[in-house]
């Protein structure tokens, strides 16, 4: 009995010409677009330079910042009044101003001054732009001490060198970090909305009502209807990680066994919760937006983005009941860090729990008449 209904589940889904044609289209547009887009990395900022001492060192300094990677000399003022009306305009994003006599203060004394006004309407680009001009002057700074071994007062300012090793990610490429999470939301969007619109669209074309007066068990049909989409989630991953090698060069350094055993868990989460949304919505478009919801929710509190520690207690505690996180988790240390099934035990666990909540709960929920 069970292998006919699976039958019938392939066999409607292959009938609609669109859904296996968004199974291989989604995985390969996001998988080409996002990793590029969604990218935390602040460069080209608009820099506008006020300086006020016009000496060689001061052109150093503009020369050296405007040759780096995360600034465009958009604007030269004269004054820091002028210099905030380019930003007011939206011609500059940071403004440097070189104070009078900064070559000669740095001569003299060994140290000079410099302000920085960022706009910060957003904050993560203010901030991080402060950041990044202040590294460079810094790392200016030291190059001149080096030069002219100008000390400050009388003592020589000591030199430490810092080497610095980044473990999991040693280019610090965003995209290492992007590329396994985006997996993992493909997963949830198919392995959840598909499900979520299966049933709901054989009560809307009337086929519902011809399973229920069969003798086929509530637990083999939702079984049925499960299965599929585990089987299309497997592929899709597949694509993403086929993806991940080719264009990004990217190789999970852990073992594939776990990554796929991990992932049929998964799965039967989101395609579970997605048969419960289907068995309580009337319609496909209550089911869509219902899913959608949800959806949002999982990436938004997953740590996609940002990471889940830096977000307040209470939001700490909701994201703990949030599937997506922990597969998020299992996702990046598998690829990056090489964790086995003994490292990921307590996103296991949580993601077992899920699984047999949402699958008992959309048997329990499916209303068949005998």
């Amino acid at each position: 009995m069970l292998k006919f209904l699976i039958e019938k589940e392939f066999k409607l889904f292959f009938r609609n010409s669109f859904l296996p044609k968004l199974v291989i289209l989604l995985p390969v547009v996001m998988l080409l677009v996002m990793p590029w887009a969604a990218n935390q990395e602040i460069k080209n900022l608009k820099l506008s330079v006020v300086d006020a001492d016009h000496s060689t060192y001061s052109q150093r300094l503009v020369q050296k910042i405007t040759s780096s990677n995360y600034f465009h000399l958009t604007d030269v003022s004269s004054t820091n009044r002028q210099a905030m009306q380019s930003i007011e305009q939206g011609k500059s994003d940071i403004i440097l101003e070189i104070q009078p006599d900064f070559e000669k203060n740095l001569l003299k004394d060994g140290s000079a001054e410099v302000l920085i006004s960022a706009n910060a309407v957003n904050g993560t680009q203010g901030s991080l732009g402060s950041a990044y001009l202040t590294s460079i002057i810094r790392d200016f700074s030291s190059e001149l001490l080096n030069e002219t071994g100008m000390t400050k007062g009388k003592t020589v300012a000591p030199v430490i060198s810092i080497v610095s090793y980044n473990k999991f990610n040693p280019h610090l490429d965003y995209k290492v970090f992007m590329v396994p999470a985006i997996m993992v939301m493909l997963l949830t969007m198919l392995a959840g909305f598909l499900p979520a619109l299966n049933i709901v669209s054989e009560k809307e074309t009337g086929t519902i009502e011809q399973m229920n007066v069969t003798p086929v068990h509530k637990f083999l049909f939702i079984l049925a209807k499960l299965i599929p989409y585990w089987i299309i989630g497997f592929v899709v991953l597949s694509i993403g990680m086929g993806i991940a090698a080719s264009v990004y060069r990217l190789f999970p350094v852990g073992s594939l066994l776990t990554l796929y055993g991990c992932a049929s868990i998964y799965i039967l989460v989101v395609s579970g919760l997605g048969l419960v949304i289907s068995n309580y919505s009337g319609t496909m478009q209550q089911a869509m937006f219902v899913m959608f919801f949800f959806i949002m929710i999982f990436i938004l509190m997953s740590g996609l983005f940002t990471p889940v520690s830096s977000m307040p207690g209470w939001a700490q505690a909701i994201a703990g009941l949030n599937p997506l996180k922990y597969f998020m988790q299992i996702m990046r240390a598998v690829y990056l860090k090489g964790s086995g099934m003994a490292d990921l035990l307590p996103q296991l666990f949580a993601l077992c729990i899920f699984a047999l909540g949402f699958n008992a709960w959309a048997v329990l929920s499916y209303r068949k008449s005998r």
